[in-house]
């Protein structure tokens, strides 16, 4: 039951992570985004890594130095298979793909076994995480297969990184999850440092870089789902600048929260279970664009949120 709760509420602050990296993304350029939230992610789990203490071995940073290597691939995919569209079908496939990915490593290979109750559990989250990410509309433009290789890509790079941070050990602490945002704040900050440069010679400002002047598409710099995901609203909020910064690093602390959570739902229970709960992360996301910027939820969004909270109480029960 607390694996199923941590999971949840981890899933619901990845969501928030989502929806203020969006926010700051309108103003600031996704991949710019990307590297202030990590490192302040990095900070925040430097900060709380001896107070939770524990003892990492080589082997437990070598995988977490690994999963930091496929956060940034997955990202990568992900940007690139939003920008191709539509959202609507490669966003939710993204997601469910991210959640069967480590359930059926957690069932197969590492040998976990559920209840009846878990394995109906297990099936109603991957329909909750389709109905939750799917944005209707009134035509649908089917996708290239382009974009459905990247965005299977996505799934299975995001699912990968739950598979890694469960081979870590128990004792660990969270020295894993900082070994893997330094490399992906490295590799993230190493990629905007050359665009920087690469302006500067060509006699253009660094905020021609940093910047954005119009509204970015894609997923936010977290890499998971996108301030789009809701449908449109009445509000529309572009943040300032001095905002944008704050809000880039509030995204990468929250971030940093929800990947402890994480950790913690892994080393309380199974791969299977906290997998197909993460998944559910568009929720916050959608909550948060319905509570803040007024986005009107469709209904078919509003059932799949539903049926997530079904599915969680089931999975606690397994």
């Amino acid at each position: 039951m607390l694996s199923a709760a941590l999971a949840l509420v981890g899933a619901l602050v990845y969501g928030s992570a989502d929806f203020l990296g969006g926010l700051a993304a309108k103003r600031l350029r996704s991949l710019v985004v990307t590297a202030v939230a990590a490192l302040s992610g990095l900070i925040a789990l430097a900060v709380a890594q001896p107070l939770l203490g524990g003892s990492a071995s080589g082997a437990d940073l070598a995988w977490g130095v690994l999963g930091g290597v496929v956060s940034v691939v997955a990202i990568g995919l992900l940007y690139a298979c939003l920008a191709l569209g539509p959202m609507s079908i490669l966003s939710p496939l993204t997601a469910v793909v991210s959640a069967i990915a480590p359930m059926l490593w957690g069932l197969l290979v590492d040998g976990e076994a559920l209840a009846p109750i878990g394995y109906a559990g297990l099936g109603l989250a991957l329909v909750a995480v389709v109905l939750v990410g799917f944005i209707p509309g009134e035509r649908i433009v089917r996708p290239s297969a382009r974009g459905l290789a990247m965005a299977v890509g996505a799934g299975l790079a995001i699912g990968a990184f739950l598979i890694i941070v469960d081979q870590t050990s128990a004792d660990s602490g969270l020295a894993p999850l900082v070994a893997s945002r330094a490399t992906s704040g490295a590799l993230t900050c190493a990629v905007v440092a050359v665009l920087v440069l690469g302006a500067l010679r060509r006699g253009s400002p660094a905020r021609s870089v940093l910047h954005v002047s119009e509204r970015p598409l894609g997923a936010t710099p977290s890499g998971r789902s996108d301030l789009e995901h809701a449908v449109s609203g009445t509000v529309a909020v572009v943040p300032s600048a001095a905002r944008a910064w704050w809000l880039a690093i509030v995204c990468g602390v929250a971030d940093a929260a929800a990947n402890a959570l994480m950790l913690l739902a892994l080393r309380e229970g199974d791969l299977a279970v906290v997998s197909a709960l993460t998944a559910l992360y568009p929720a916050g996301t959608i909550l948060l664009a319905a509570i803040v910027l007024r986005e009107r939820v469709a209904a078919v969004q509003w059932i799949g949120l539903a049926l997530a909270l079904v599915a969680g109480g089931m999975l606690a029960l397994a």
